[in-house]
């Protein structure tokens, strides 16, 4: 059960970041655009890895 945990840690910080980056201008302020990369980097990249429906 320790994985959920990490996992959550490790979306937190990635949405900190992500939020930082838009605040300095390096990223734009689209949120659709940016909660999509953030599902993708969290959870379709796992899902398309190990193949779950």
């Amino acid at each position: 059960f320790l994985s959920f945990p990490r996992h959550e840690y490790f979306r937190r910080i990635l949405c900190n970041l992500m939020g930082q980056d838009v605040e300095n201008g390096e990223l734009p302020a689209d949120m659709e655009w940016l909660g999509k990369l953030v599902k993708d980097i969290s959870y379709t990249n796992a899902s398309e890895f190990f193949n779950f429906e």
